[in-house]
């Protein structure tokens, strides 16, 4: 179903269902609150479910989620689709042996890491946080997948900030928005 403008009525319903705080966390930055979108049944299933549509059909055998937030979108979308979930943790947060991918921060650099056996070569992959700014964190999960020998097919974000220019950084890598928050 498709409004007058073909956007799916959907994508306002989420739009409008984020939080938009000034100045958070500190003077300059506006941040995007999905925790509004949670709170708001309806959006949050419509979000789930136009991930869903997208992917159901695409073979894909493991939804990677990025720590924190791509932790609550993607084992839903992953359980409706059939594939794994797999997090993507910061440092120190995966007992057992991981594998590890630094990448780079506007003042530092971080590490993600996964599980070793998590996933295997040949598998199709999502890459799914809530939010797409430089791109960093997508790139760096990116890496870490394909280095296993995983194929990336697209990352997914509910929300893309268009002026940081992330989506250039994955250079030829898909990558599905719900809400542009230009």
């Amino acid at each position: 179903m498709a409004s007058e403008d073909g956007q799916d009525p959907r994508i306002s319903r989420i739009a409008s269902s984020i939080r938009v705080i000034p100045d958070f966390p500190k003077p300059g930055i506006v941040f995007q609150d999905i925790t509004t979108l949670l709170l708001d049944t309806k959006a949050f299933r419509d979000t789930i479910d136009l991930f869903v549509e997208r992917y159901k059909d695409k073979n894909i055998s493991v939804v990677a989620g990025v720590e924190a937030r791509g932790f609550i979108f993607g084992p839903p979308i992953a359980l409706a689709i059939g594939a794994k979930f797999v997090p993507m943790r910061k440092p120190n947060k995966l007992p057992g042996p991981v594998i590890s991918e630094e990448y780079s921060l506007e003042y530092g650099t971080d590490i993600m890491e996964m599980h070793v056996g998590a996933v295997e070569a040949g598998e199709r992959a999502l890459v799914i946080d809530d939010l797409i700014a430089t791109g960093g964190t997508l790139c760096a999960a990116i890496k870490l997948l394909e280095r296993v020998g995983v194929h990336v097919v697209e990352c997914a974000c509910v929300i893309e900030l268009p002026e940081l220019k992330g989506r250039e950084r994955l250079g030829d890598k898909p990558l599905f928005v719900i809400v542009n928050a230009a």
